[in-house]
């Protein structure tokens, strides 16, 4: 009989990522966003039918899709080269070339926040004037007017929820991840939503069930992010749902059924609830998949998720009654099932100072074992690794490599305690977290001491340039993706809306000198003397080419062995399929290369 060969490396990146989608009001057009034909752009499907066609052709990332309630044209937002300047963009009801609405220079930012009931005003807001706070305004598009509503002061300020009436606006304020203030403005009057907004806490989603009583999320006074309410007859605030262990982190209102939808974070998994405003009643919903990306309520109560598992790509689903659900989508690995791909196992371990760490462990199946271990600090540092599935993790995986992720103190649910372990301290406690867990690793003999390489990207890129120069004893190899080599100039090149924030998540370079020194893992240069292979994109906004120019440079001035690789048409990511293969297949030789 025919035997076929080892998966290739394109069969595991031939599927395709879904950033984004909507659905009509009918519920007759979806659109979702994606790089299905190798550069992301809009795509459609007529419900019911499931057959994917070009929508709208950009060949860039999308930050948003909305549909004008009457049907009458799309607005989405585009970026270039994975810039993060995103303009706003209006494309015609049946498709086609998305035609500039609202832009500027090409280093302004314009982000689309709010669309009125009759789809002729888009609030949105920009750099453009206020780089490092930011304005809202509105667009009227019948007369093409422009109304400045909201200059940002003292930190980034976004408008994010508009009444029906559109008299009254809420706005959040950030002054960290985690120290998100949120507050209304009710034609000249303001209010806060929570009661102190001088104690540190988050605030987010808000939502009007009518002109005056906004819900919302937050974890005012709470460990973990739960449902509360803000009268603005009374000038109340109240706590509405909360979920033991759990923190909610999105909030949808549907108005006919007087219902709220919350989408929940524990760990590594996520879930729904739907909660009844009118009985108070708390319904847990079945989830389509263990990460949930988007959740969406049409007016006629009807579901639609976008999400994916560690084993199963990018897919959207669509329920009427949230415990039977539907796949609209079938992204999946060329020729490959479920089965062949390796569900994590959920492990945890004490570190240092004796707290609990979870990470995911993924074990190459025997028939593919090669033996070497790969540690994959996450990116953010405020986010975690999650049951999500990465083409990288499973074409690894089928390459025999097994790979540890743990999600160190700084990770987000676990708590808000725990997600401000890392603020203000970067490279201390998360690094000691990483070799605990590389310890527990030889200790319950997953990996032999000489088998095991590091790979990291953003914050994770920063950890393994850490971790190489501080403890090069403990791998054969490294690999940093676009991360942060030098906290002197990171701190300063990020991008401006960012700055007023680096205070509480990372410090102040001259207040906080010594620690910047100490954290840095230019500092380290002596210690990295494995093979290293670096990767960047050069448009990328976060973490500045120069961040890799500079330790490569220093790294070839000492002689040691360092490949570097640059993306000119990418930013902090990789948005082109091609120059996703090209880098994981570069990653994979080089790891090939270093064993033994």
């Amino acid at each position: 009989m025919i035997q076929f060969p080892k998966p290739t490396i394109e069969q595991f990146f031939r599927t395709y990522v879904i950033t984004d989608f909507t659905v009509s009001t009918d519920e007759e057009r979806l659109i979702f966003s994606s790089n299905l034909s190798g550069k992301v752009n809009l795509w459609g499907m007529d419900l019911p039918e499931t057959f994917p066609y070009l929508f709208a052709q950009q060949d860039e990332s999308c930050s948003f899709i909305k549909i004008d309630p009457e049907n009458r044209y799309v607005l989405a937002g585009f970026d270039k080269d994975g810039d993060e300047n995103h303009h706003i963009y209006a494309i015609p009801n049946e498709g086609g070339i998305p035609h500039p609405l609202i832009t500027g220079g090409a280093s302004e930012k314009y982000f689309f926040t709010n669309l009125s009931e009759d789809g002729k005003r888009v609030y949105y807001m920009t750099s453009e004037d206020n780089p490092s706070f930011l304005n809202a305004r509105v667009r009227n598009l019948e007369n093409d007017t422009d109304t400045l509503l909201n200059t940002g002061e003292l930190s980034p300020t976004s408008l994010v929820a508009v009444s029906d009436n559109e008299n009254a606006f809420v706005y959040l304020r950030s002054f960290a991840n985690t120290y998100v203030i949120g507050f209304v403005k009710d034609g000249d009057q303001t209010y806060d939503l929570t009661p102190d907004h001088e104690k540190v806490h988050v605030t987010f989603d808000p939502v009007f069930v009518d002109e005056k009583t906004i819900y919302f999320v937050t974890n005012y006074e709470s460990e973990y992010s739960y449902v509360a309410k803000y009268d603005l007859d009374s000038k109340a605030f109240s706590s509405v749902v909360t979920i033991d262990h759990k923190s909610v982190d999105s909030l949808i209102y549907n108005k006919k059924q007087n219902a709220l939808y919350l989408g929940t974070e524990n760990g590594v998994t996520d879930e729904i609830y739907r909660y009844s405003l009118e009985t108070q009643k708390l319904e847990k919903l079945t989830t389509p998949v263990d990460v949930i990306e988007k959740i969406q309520v049409t007016k006629a109560g009807n579901l639609y998720v976008l999400g994916r598992s560690a084993t199963v790509p990018h897919n959207i689903f669509q329920s009427t009654d949230g415990n039977t659900w539907k796949q609209l989508t079938n992204n999946r690995v060329l020729g490959l099932s479920n089965e062949d791909m390796v569900e994590p196992d959920v492990v945890s371990y004490n570190s240092f100072d004796g707290m609990e760490m979870e990470a995911l462990l993924f074990k190459a199946k025997p028939e593919n074992d090669n033996g070497y271990t790969i540690f994959w600090p996450h990116g953010g540092p405020q986010a975690s690794e999650r049951k999500s599935f990465r083409s990288m993790f499973q074409c690894f995986l089928n390459r025999g490599y097994t790979i540890f992720a743990p999600n160190f103190r700084g990770s987000t649910g676990y708590g808000s305690s725990f997600v401000k372990l890392v603020e203000q301290d970067w490279g201390h406690g998360p690094r000691l977290d990483c070799l605990s867990g590389i310890e527990w690793l030889f200790a319950n003999h997953i990996t032999d001491r000489g088998k095991l390489f590091l790979v990291g990207g953003s914050y994770g890129g920063y950890m393994a340039l850490l971790l190489h120069g501080r403890h090069p004893e403990y791998f054969k190899a490294v690999v940093d993706i676009f991360g942060p080599s030098d906290l002197f100039t990171f701190v300063n090149s990020v991008p401006p809306h960012w700055k007023p924030i680096m205070d509480r998540w990372l410090g102040d370079p001259e207040r906080d000198k010594e620690r910047f020194i100490k954290d840095s893992p230019v500092t380290y240069l002596d210690g990295m003397t494995r093979p290293m292979l670096v990767i960047q994109g050069a448009k990328d906004p976060r973490v500045v080419k120069e961040e890799s120019d500079q330790i490569v440079a220093k790294l070839e001035a000492a002689g040691r062995e360092v490949e570097y690789l640059v993306l000119e048409d990418e930013g902090h990511g990789f948005s082109k399929k091609e120059n996703e293969i090209n880098v994981y297949s570069r990653i994979l030789d080089f790891l090939e290369k270093h064993q033994g």
